[in-house]
């Protein structure tokens, strides 16, 4: 995957297609991580990301890029199935980390403090909003 694909996923969009992503991530973000578990390194930055993406005191246009990611993450077809057991999610890791890469300082101390009570919890269990 190069550069430019990634880029044109990463396009913040309009607000209605961030508010759709919100949305699509809220319902498929927990299920999709579960599917990935262990094949991810990443996967606190990952879990702190979907707490970034959501928490209102993030800019705009911070929130609009994880958002993309996140919604490529969840999507169940993408340039390389997830469902390709053991490179299923080599692209989405491509998209996250470029994300990440371009927004990390936005990621709080806060965010990473949910994400590691998240993954201490049940993960059959529906995780909370900050």
């Amino acid at each position: 995957m190069d550069d430019v694909k990634i880029g044109e996923i990463l396009q913040p969009g309009t607000e209605r297609e961030q508010e759709s992503r919100a949305r699509r991530v809220r319902k498929h973000f927990w299920k999709t991580l579960k599917k990935a578990a262990g094949r991810i390194p990443f996967t606190e930055d990952l879990v702190a990301s979907y707490y970034c993406a959501l928490d209102p005191k993030t800019p705009k246009r911070v929130r609009a890029i994880l958002l993309a990611a996140l919604a490529y993450f969840v999507l169940p077809f993408d340039f390389v199935p997830d469902l390709l057991v053991g490179i299923g999610f080599t692209d989405d890791m491509a998209v996250l980390m470029a994300a990440l890469a371009s927004v990390r300082r936005h990621i709080t101390p806060a965010h990473y403090a949910a994400a590691r009570h998240a993954l201490s919890q049940n993960p059959d269990t529906e995780q909370q909003e900050l």
